[in-house]
């Protein structure tokens, strides 16, 4: 398994940064011949299930989430989000917390493990520096905008 964690510290409310954190849909923003859906419609809760399909044609694959905590920030009380890795080509879980940071700055911190399959635990070191660097990316680009 291979695992990373991605801290920012940034000019926005934790409700704002979790709210754009958790806009399913623009996670492909970033990453190459990615589509990200979520359902069933509507807001997110325990069950969702969020998609990530990558590649194209033949070459694609899901990487299948089911969120299994949503605890949006209320107050002082900081947000989590845990979302379960059901794919079959990918496992393992990711979770994104908020909370108010110094100055009223919103604190994130993403974390994740990852099990793709394939892909042997030699390499786990050079997948959790692409996952690093793939999702601090996408954790920057939703943070700039709303």
């Amino acid at each position: 398994m291979a695992t990373f964690s991605i801290d920012r510290s940034v000019p926005l409310a934790p409700d704002e940064a979790w709210r754009r954190l958790t806009r399913w849909e623009r996670h492909g923003d970033t990453v190459p011949l990615t589509r990200v859906t979520a359902r069933p419609p509507g807001p997110t809760r325990r069950g969702t299930l969020v998609v990530a399909r990558t590649g194209a044609g033949p070459l694609a694959f899901d990487d299948a989430m089911e969120v299994t905590v949503w605890q949006p920030p209320r107050g002082e009380a900081p947000g989590r989000c845990r979302l379960e890795k059901r794919g079959r080509v990918v496992r393992g879980w990711a979770e994104i917390e908020v909370r108010t940071g110094l100055g009223g700055r919103a604190q994130v911190v993403w974390r994740e493990e990852l099990d793709v399959r394939l892909i042997p635990a030699l390499l786990d070191g050079v997948l959790a520096r692409s996952g690093r660097l793939v999702f601090g990316r996408t954790v920057d680009h939703l943070l700039r905008r709303p």
